[in-house]
């Protein structure tokens, strides 16, 4: 038996679904304005940043953006010709690829960071109590996997 929403259940979906639209759709066009890269590329460029040495097995890095192999390629192939990304077979693993971050692309990324952590604040923190914050940060911990915590 199909267990349908209610009338509540359903407008706090559409207003999840169109919240989270609207806040990924500001941050996109933020970074394609300020920075000429759209905010799938920004979060690659951080993840290798945070990563040691700068570089990450493309397989990891697929899953710490919550992309696809295939797209994440695709970014990383575009990331390669801007010279903000390099790849790098694995020496001991013929299966494996690095995706390592240049400084060229940790200097870009650097110079987008202000623009785009003020989009962030923006686009939500400063719309929200600290009370609504603490919510908010409870509902999305707890709507993500156990396994990925962050």
């Amino acid at each position: 038996m199909t267990r349908w929403l209610d009338d509540d259940e359903q407008r706090t979906w559409r207003a999840f679904l169109a919240a989270s639209q609207r806040v990924q759709e500001e941050l996109d066009r933020q970074l394609q304005r300020d920075s000429g890269m759209p905010h799938a590329y920004y979060a690659v460029l951080v993840k290798l940043s945070e990563a040691p040495g700068r570089s990450m097995r493309m397989s990891e890095l697929a899953a710490e953006v919550n992309s696809s192999q295939s797209r994440l390629s695709h970014a990383v192939k575009r990331l390669e010709e801007r010279g903000w990304v390099r790849r790098e077979p694995c020496a001991t693993d013929k299966r494996v690829s690095w995706a390592i971050l240049t400084d060229q692309g940790f200097a870009v990324l650097t110079a987008a960071a202000p623009g785009h952590v003020e989009a962030v604040r923006q686009a939500v923190f400063d719309r929200l109590t600290p009370d609504q914050l603490r919510q908010l940060k409870e509902v999305c911990t707890a709507l993500l996997p156990a396994s990925n915590p962050s």
